[in-house]
């Protein structure tokens, strides 16, 4: 058995409907990925619908599983609602909620607009409030049982970060609410938990927090104990536990899977302090450029 495969029986996941938010790229492919291999039926959305579609098509080819690409700006709430109810549609139910859907990018906060800050709020917690809470109406009120809701959260959700000061507040919330709902709807048979990744590379998230060569120089590796970055199946596996039965007796629980980063050094980007005023303007600029593409 290698890290690289996958974990649970083969199954693990068969008749379990997911919505996974921002499925179409990154650790959301990887962990719609793994589900389907498992026998769960699955509908990523975001709002690169093109994506979303190539995303579906190529995983169904790949696992001979049911993948739906749904459209939606979570940072909606008419939105939200509008996909859950295309997904039961076309799933019959959901089961299972994963808030995936992220931005981030790193800056002094000084420079940041009221607008860039509120941007990535609403992505990152406002949007994983209004599906859980859209989810949730339904599930309570035609009394659901055996659901559960993953959120992916950070590190430095609780230590705090210098240069990612949007993203630890709405993380910081994401985990909140994770604990929070854990409790209060516990009673309904719904499960809250949470994923803390540290370095797991995707292109576009690594190309625009660390562009050019600020990749040498901020080597986020080198702060990781086990001197390596996660692989995406790692995370998988630890999602797709999470998510089946198999974890029934876990709830309100946030799991760190980092390769003891966070323990090496609070505030996974706070070395950045080392970046000189006219390398953020540098920062900036690829960042833009690769949000454009």
């Amino acid at each position: 058995m290698k890290n690289t495969e996958g974990m649970l029986q083969p199954g693990a996941l068969k008749d379990r409907n997911i919505i996974v938010t921002g499925g179409g790229t990154g650790l959301g492919k990887a962990m719609t990925r793994y589900f389907l291999q498992l026998g769960a039926r699955v509908v990523i959305t975001s709002r690169k619908l093109d994506v979303l579609e190539a995303t579906a098509k190529e995983l169904e080819a790949e696992t001979g599983g049911k993948c739906v690409a749904l459209h939606c700006d979570v940072k909606s709430y008419d939105e939200v609602e509008a996909m859950v109810n295309k997904a039961i549609e076309a799933l019959g139910s959901v089961d299972i909620l994963v808030n995936n859907a992220a931005g981030n990018f790193i800056s002094p906060t000084e420079r940041l607009s009221a607008n860039a800050f509120k941007s990535i709020i609403d992505i990152v917690l406002n949007g994983s409030i209004n599906c859980t809470l859209a989810l949730g109406k339904i599930w309570i009120a035609q009394k659901q049982t055996n659901k559960v809701v993953l959120n992916m959260s950070t590190t430095y959700s609780w230590t705090g970060s210098g240069f990612v000061v949007p993203s630890a507040t709405a993380k910081a919330g994401v985990l909140a609410m994770t604990r929070s709902l854990a409790v209060e709807w516990a009673r309904y048979g719904i499960r809250m938990n949470a994923i803390a990744p540290g370095p797991f590379p995707t292109k576009g998230a690594w190309d625009r927090l660390a562009p050019g060569d600020f990749k040498e120089r901020f080597d986020l590796i080198k702060r990781v104990p086990l001197r390596r970055a996660g692989e995406h199946q790692e995370l998988a596996n630890l999602a797709a536990y999470l998510v089946s039965d198999y974890s029934a007796y876990i709830n309100g629980e946030v799991v760190t899977i980092d390769g003891g980063e966070w323990l090496q050094g609070a505030g996974e980007f706070s070395m950045f302090e080392g970046v000189k005023p006219e390398e953020w303007d540098f920062i900036e600029s690829m960042t833009r450029k690769a949000k454009s593409e």
